[in-house]
């Protein structure tokens, strides 16, 4: 029995490209991952109470010279016959429709699906989920990389059951994913725990006999019966397993895979995880795992679903890679000649505020974000990275109104005096009707400056 207090636990905040590189040859049991599908569009994570939405990633591609560098190193790769095998493939793709969207997020895939044959043991699986965007493709790929021989199932599992918008569509409804299954080697003895469907009531043989096996073994169609429901989450309004991540699969369906495919004390690794599904999976099945997400959103999902499961084990994850001192949020978030890189770090802040980010990448009107209080209370963040004075918490003051009654101000500069007297004097929170009962006696300032710091030792504002 494996003593799951040593069991690994690690979260990885980064591209999982760096991170796969430095992960030891041979040391995974089972990847599971579910991409991006070169669907070109954005996919946003929707917030409960009203509180909108905020882009989890943005699965568009561009061919960039990363893309020519990413083709140069597989062909030089001397002795990685996937690479090579890979390389020759990606140029004929290139050859026939040109630097084309599709073929640059293949090149993206690829350079990773290589090192992710490398860090699999021999005895290993990989389970790729994809849709009809770019599946025929993924699987061409998929055979070069790990070899047509080692190909062992394509999984369809049906979505679940079409109703509203979908059935609107002219032509064929498309309601289900593929699953690509391959192993490492064909001759290595893989995990693999069969999986069955209990019999029907007053099931019989062929010889009118009770059956006495485990069940109806399950095939390589999934959740096409009332007796294998495995609906998708994201059908279901009333699932309490969402947490509004876009993509989010529903835990069965990954407790199936992690259970078919890998035994207790072995490892799990998801280098796109989302919102930890895969993890979370591997955590209740008494699996070691690692999983690896680009977005600090993803991050802060994982934290939740845990809590709503009450896995209790936030404390014992190794989380790599998220900035732990100012300095690491300056190389990692704050650069001055990015935009983009800006409104990360602002999103960043908000998050671990508990907070919904401002989308908007350019004039905000001073709010960057917004957390919920009350039955219809706002607390409005303004987040700065560079020089501060008091005029931007006189702005901030300014934008308080019926609804938002509590302003916070984040900065990575210490605030001056004036900005503190000016916060100081700008008085407590004062409640109304319901709020009366819940503020009791806290004293709850109308203006609140945290500093990049204080954020980072965990400190929070004071909210009713």
């Amino acid at each position: 029995m494996t003593d799951r207090r040593n069991l690994i636990r690690k979260l990885y905040y980064s591209d999982n490209l760096p991170v796969l590189r430095n992960l030891e040859s041979e040391s995974i049991d089972l990847i599971y991952l579910d991409p991006p599908f070169n669907s070109n569009r954005a996919y946003n994570i929707i917030y409960p109470d009203d509180m909108g939405q905020v882009t989890a990633f943005d699965d568009t591609w561009t061919w960039t010279p990363q893309c020519d560098e990413y083709i140069a190193e597989m062909k030089n790769a001397r002795g990685n016959n996937s690479s090579l095998k890979a390389y020759d493939i990606l140029c004929a793709f290139t050859s026939a429709m040109g630097k084309v969207q599709i073929n640059a997020y293949l090149i993206n895939m690829a350079i990773r699906l290589i090192e992710m044959r490398r860090i699999l043991k021999s005895t290993g699986s990989i389970y790729l989920h994809c849709d009809p965007t770019a599946s025929h493709y993924l699987k061409i790929l998929m055979d070069r990389i790990f070899g047509e021989k080692n190909f062992r199932s394509e999984i369809i599992w049906r979505i679940g059951w079409v109703s509203g918008f979908k059935t609107q569509k002219k032509g064929w409804i498309r309601n289900h994913d593929t699953i690509l299954y391959y192993l490492k080697s064909p001759t290595a003895k893989e995990a693999f725990n069969k999986e069955y469907i209990p019999y029907p009531e007053g099931y019989a043989r062929r010889d009118g006999q009770a059956p006495t096996g485990k069940g109806v073994p399950i095939e390589d169609t999934w959740n096409c019966s009332d007796a294998d429901r495995l609906d998708s989450i994201m059908i279901k309004s009333f699932s309490k397993e969402k947490l509004g991540y876009p993509t989010q699969k529903p835990l069965a369906l990954l407790k199936r895979i992690v259970h078919a495919s890998s035994n207790s004390g072995e490892t799990v690794l998801d280098p796109f995880c989302g919102c930890g599904t895969t993890i979370a999976a591997a955590e209740v099945l008494n699996r070691q795992w690692i999983g690896i997400d680009i977005t600090y959103s993803a991050i802060a999902a994982i934290q939740e679903r845990f809590k709503r499961q009450r896995l209790n084990i936030w404390g014992d994850i190794d989380i790599v890679g998220e900035p732990k001192t100012v300095q690491d949020v300056e190389r990692k978030l704050i650069h001055e000649d990015s935009a983009k890189r800006r409104k990360e770090f602002e999103k960043w802040c908000v998050t671990q505020l508990g907070g919904l980010p401002n989308e908007n990448m350019g004039a905000d009107g001073g709010i960057d974000g917004r957390i919920m209080f009350g039955d219809d209370e706002v607390a409005i963040i303004s987040v700065k990275s560079g020089r501060v004075d008091v005029r931007q918490i006189r702005e901030l003051k300014g934008l308080l109104d019926h609804r938002n009654r509590v302003g916070i101000f984040v900065t990575k500069e210490e605030p001056t005096k004036p900005m503190l007297d000016f916060a100081k004097q700008s008085g407590l929170y004062e409640p109304r009707g319901k709020e009366l009962r819940l503020v009791r006696d806290r004293n709850v300032p109308v203006i609140q400056i945290l500093t990049l710091d204080q954020l980072l030792q965990g400190q929070q504002p004071v909210l009713p």
